[in-house]
């Protein structure tokens, strides 16, 4: 650690909060939270902590603090740092499972609720997961009963004639007509269902006693007779969920099982004495991290969101701040939430069953780690790399006779395909069917714009083909000047692996890991060009034909597309909808156009 680093360490305050480190680009490294800043901080720097946050503090050339009243804040100040920074030594755990959200648009002048299965920073207020996910389900119908907030998806400004069915079923308050209601009465509406879905129902029934009350005091008596309504349903689930508590448990119970820098986590989930659903998530780790830290990162990150909180949290080992976290849950839940961590008995024999579920789910998810490892590997020694790749490019061309040429761009990383960092190029000025001079142009134009970029090279580029491919891509690369990346092309049908300075073809074992690697890669790269080739295609000849038709521009060369949705269903068109549609005297041109004087080509075949 550098001495201005440990200079910071020793001058932060003997206050509750977060402490941050960072790299010397000033990217987050590590967020952690603490009772006294300046005596966790200082742990650090003492030999004694484990390797992989040793490895941190080495990196980190700045750390700072934010102070907090408690410590409970900080914790949740922690977690919201560590989701939106993704510092690399915190431990992130993500879930292989989409489950079921609720998503009430509040960015929306009148928000609407939606399920939805991912959580996006859209400004939107998200509730859940939903375990058993039919709870999602029954918990929209409940809201549309309860506070008639509305699930549609159309625009609202109140232009509309009349409302749809579920305003007359009392289901929504009907804001798309105007009279129906105010925006003030909507937005109370969606503040009530935003408490009843975070399960703050104590808050919400003195909202919906006060309202019931101040509408009865108008003598606005319907109104008044809907909020008791509300406020008995309300009542009666806030009580249902009290007896389940009582007549069975409400438990989560967890299991974990850590290897090689990796962590899988089972969450049992148990609600009225029946474990009703198993939650599985997974964290692939920057070196081996302690169990008590990794739960005690994880329980923030899992209850943060969900109204649905157990009574008790069942723990394998003890982890670090346990009163603090039970603090937060409790105040979260709105009743005393007990962190345990059981050594015998039953309750010690479901965390058993949930830390060996923890260990099938581990080896379930992490079986390819170590097969991509020592395909990995085992490339390093074929290429003569002087380390395993772990970011592979591979590139293909694809075209028909010459025209409508894709090069394609695939990603490889760590055993897993990339699909966000794919690309495209469409190759132009080129002799038809020169397969060569695309890929040098394509191969130019993706390393010209990482070097613009100043982003990281790959660590291997795979080009689909034989020697000549292999040239082009290199004559590619020589003109930007790189000479770090090494290069190799894949033939089809031998297989063989085409080097630069090797006059032979190498050729491994069908059943060579490191080869099974680099058959993914051109595989995918083939598979994507093709896609892209054939959409492109598409679209072009579809365009080229509709150009074609006399007195049909852009606009109405969109309206045919809207209404008929393709070249085939505007032929299919009667001469009655082209002429609804673009006016008699035009309709009645395009009608005749495309029986007579138009020749539309067959599909063109898939490119080999």
């Amino acid at each position: 650690m550098i001495p201005h680093v440990e200079d910071r360490i020793r001058a932060l305050p003997d206050r509750p909060g977060i402490y941050v480190f960072r790299d010397g680009g000033g990217k987050p490294l590590y967020v952690g939270k603490a009772k006294s800043l300046r005596r966790r901080a200082a742990h650090y720097l003492r030999q004694q902590v484990d390797p992989r946050l040793r490895a941190m503090a080495a990196e980190a050339a700045e750390v700072e603090s934010v102070v907090t009243d408690t410590e409970a804040e900080a914790l949740l100040l922690e977690n919201n740092w560590i989701k939106r920074h993704r510092p690399r030594y915190n431990v992130l755990l993500r879930d292989d499972k989409t489950y079921p959200y609720l998503k009430l648009t509040l960015q929306e002048e009148y928000p609407r609720l939606a399920f939805t299965r991912r959580v996006a920073e859209d400004g939107a207020a998200y509730f859940g997961p939903f375990l058993p996910g039919g709870l999602a389900r029954r918990a929209i119908k409940l809201v549309q009963k309860l506070f008639q907030v509305r699930v549609c998806h159309i625009a609202i400004d109140g232009s509309l004639p009349r409302p749809c069915l579920y305003h007359d079923m009392h289901r929504c308050l009907g804001p798309c007509v105007s009279g129906l209601t105010s925006r003030e009465a909507y937005g109370e509406a969606v503040e009530q269902a935003r408490l009843f879905l975070a399960g703050r129902n104590d808050e919400l029934l003195r909202r919906l006693k006060r309202e019931m009350e101040a509408a009865a005091a108008a003598l606005e008596f319907e109104r008044a007779a809907r909020l008791r309504d509300a406020l008995r349903e309300v009542e009666g689930i806030s009580q249902r969920r009290k007896l389940s508590s009582v007549q069975g448990e409400d438990v989560d119970v967890y299991g974990y099982h850590l290897a090689g820098g990796n962590a899988a986590v089972v969450i049992l989930v148990m609600r009225g004495g029946q474990v009703l659903d198993r939650r599985e998530l997974f964290w692939e780790g920057e070196g081996d991290v302690e169990p008590q830290r990794l739960l005690s990162e994880l329980l923030p990150q899992v209850y943060e969101r969900t109204p649905f909180l157990p009574k008790e949290v069942h723990l394998p080992v003890p982890i670090d701040d346990a009163e603090v976290v039970e603090q937060w849950l409790s105040q979260r839940k709105g009743e005393r939430v007990y962190l345990r961590f059981p050594a015998r008995g039953a309750k010690a024999g479901r965390v058993g069953l949930a830390m060996r579920n923890a260990q099938l789910a581990f080896r379930r998810r992490f079986r390819g780690h170590q097969e991509h490892v020592a395909g990995a590997e085992a490339l390093a020694r074929h290429l003569e790399l002087p380390e395993r790749p772990r970011r592979i490019e591979g590139l293909d061309v694809s075209h028909v006779q010459g025209t409508e040429t894709v090069a394609s761009l695939v990603v490889w990383e760590e055993g897993r395909m990339r699909k966000g960092d794919y690309r495209t190029f469409n190759v132009r000025g080129l002799a038809g069917g020169d397969d060569f001079a695309a890929l040098h142009q394509a191969v130019s134009r993706r390393y010209r714009g990482l070097l613009d970029e100043d982003a990281l090279l790959p660590d291997l580029v795979l080009i689909d083909g034989g020697r000549g491919q292999l040239n082009a891509a290199l004559a590619g690369l020589a003109e930007l000047g790189i000479e770090e990346v090494p290069v190799v092309a894949l033939a089809k049908r031998e297989e063989a692996l085409y080097l630069a300075g090797r006059p032979e073809p190498l050729r491994l074992a069908r059943r060579d890991p490191g080869l099974k690697i680099l058959q993914q890669v051109r595989d995918e790269a083939h598979r994507f060009a093709v896609s892209r080739h054939r959409r492109r295609r598409g679209r072009e000849a579809l365009i080229s034909k509709l150009d074609q038709l006399a007195g049909v521009g852009v606009r109405r060369r969109r309206l045919l597309l809207q209404r008929f949705g393709s070249l085939a269903g505007v032929r299919a068109a009667s001469r009655e909808d082209l002429q609804g549609l673009l006016g008699p005297a035009l309709g009645a041109s395009v009608y005749q156009q495309l029986r007579e004087g138009m020749e539309v080509e067959s599909p063109a075949q898939d490119p080999p």
